[in-house]
């Protein structure tokens, strides 16, 4: 049967398509699975996954043992909508009217030269979010494909992010403005905006209509709060905003999660971390925990990674192995970097090795939990992508042995 149904799929292929076959990959499916393996791709999707497969059409690429993971997705990062953090004419992260309503989606560059970088260190695609802001609410997010492609492939929108905790100002006063910003947001549909945002409330905290918008859409569980927050008891008064409001709900950073690890856990919200931070440096962290990748996923809660490092997001694969050697097991390390990010954020058909998703691959050198890992071969969207980057054209610019003057090289 398995055979008759590729041969249905071989016949099924239309003769210009663009077909790719990778073939005997160690795969990591991203789904917890490990196995020797051929991958069929077919225009922007997988069609088969499995052993011994064959496309005369297809261009081969002999992956001889090597590993294979679905391409790595950054569910926190400035990729596209910051160039250089000290230059303000290239940061369209931080809003000056909007609060919970401000959206990067409009501002993303798919020429920024992040997005080389980060794509040949085995990113493909990943969440650009609001930068500092002094505001609780900070925006929302929005999903990119890192293809660089001038038609930008996206989806607007996906997660609003907000902070609690060690941000200044009391955070008991933090707390009820959240409160009262979410009671707002439900009487959208009972209230005239125009009733809403003439409120004292409102007004005193220039809310716009874009923001009750936005905070509507939180409260209605049509996108996730990602809420960063450590102190232990912090945490208690996000679980119970969760429950009080009805939130899909998303932890980032939880330094003192493991203090209150049952009450996360019977939550069933999912976590954002570090696992290279973890030396306290504030009065919110100091419960920090160098296992605490380990602490949280085997305890079932679905962890994802983020870095502090700023525009090298592809380093929270290193963060990734460091929760590996500290506790994780192998396959939370790779899914925390592909299938869960794609899951909590409803990122659809990405994230996996698996038949009908689409082809965001990546080919590495060596075990990518590994710093001196890197990518031999990525793929997005079923299209094999060039590794070139600014670094590596100014490093063959400055090494070329040519005997050519040197007003060439400069």
């Amino acid at each position: 049967m398995k055979k008759l149904s590729f041969l249905i799929v071989l016949l099924s292929i239309n003769v210009s398509a663009n077909s790719i076959l990778i073939k005997s990959g160690q795969i990591n499916d991203g789904l917890g699975n490990s196995f020797i393996g051929d991958i069929l791709i077919v225009d922007e999707k997988i069609v088969e996954v499995g052993k011994f497969l064959n496309s005369p059409s297809a261009k081969i690429i002999e992956a001889k043992g090597k590993p294979v993971t679905p391409g790595l997705i950054s569910p926190i990062s400035n990729i596209g909508v910051v160039e250089i953090n000290a230059l303000d004419v290239t940061n369209d992260d931080s809003p000056d009217f909007f609060g919970p309503g401000f959206s990067v989606f409009n501002a993303f560059n798919p020429h920024s030269t992040l997005i080389p970088w980060n794509r040949s260190n085995g990113v493909t695609s990943s969440i650009s979010t609001p930068g500092y802001s002094s505001q609780i609410f900070k925006g929302m997010g929005s999903f990119y494909l890192l293809d660089g492609d001038i038609d930008i492939t996206g989806n607007a929108d996906v997660a609003m992010y907000a902070r609690l905790g060690a941000i200044g100002g009391s955070r008991a006063e933090t707390i009820q403005i959240m409160e009262s910003m979410f009671e707002l947001a439900l009487n959208k549909d009972e209230l005239e905006l125009e009733e809403l945002l003439g409120t004292t409330f409102a007004s005193s905290m220039d809310m716009q209509l874009q923001d009750i918008q936005a905070l509507s859409r939180v409260v209605n569980r049509e996108i996730p709060l990602v809420l960063e927050v450590n102190r232990a008891i912090d945490i208690l008064q996000a679980l119970r905003l969760k429950n009080d409001y009805d939130l899909e709900l998303v932890l980032m950073s939880v330094e003192e999660a493991p203090l209150v690890l049952d009450q996360i856990l019977a939550s069933g919200v999912s976590v954002i971390i570090d696992p290279m931070d973890n030396i306290p440096d504030s009065f919110d962290e100091l419960a920090s925990n160098i296992k605490l990748g380990g602490i949280l996923s085997n305890a079932g809660i679905k962890v994802m990674f983020s870095t502090q490092r700023s525009h090298n997001y592809h380093l929270m694969r290193q963060g990734a192995g460091n929760a590996v050697a500290h506790g994780m097991t192998y396959q939370a390390g790779i899914s925390g970097m592909t299938s869960i990010v794609a899951d909590v954020f409803n990122i659809q058909d990405r994230g996996s090795i698996k038949d009908g998703y689409f082809a965001d691959i990546v080919i590495w050198s060596e075990d990518p939990l590994e710093p001196s890992a890197y990518p031999t071969t990525v793929i997005i969207n079923g299209s094999e992508i060039s590794l070139e980057t600014r670094a590596s054209r100014l490093t063959e610019r400055y090494t070329d042995k040519r005997d050519i003057p040197s007003s060439y090289k400069h």
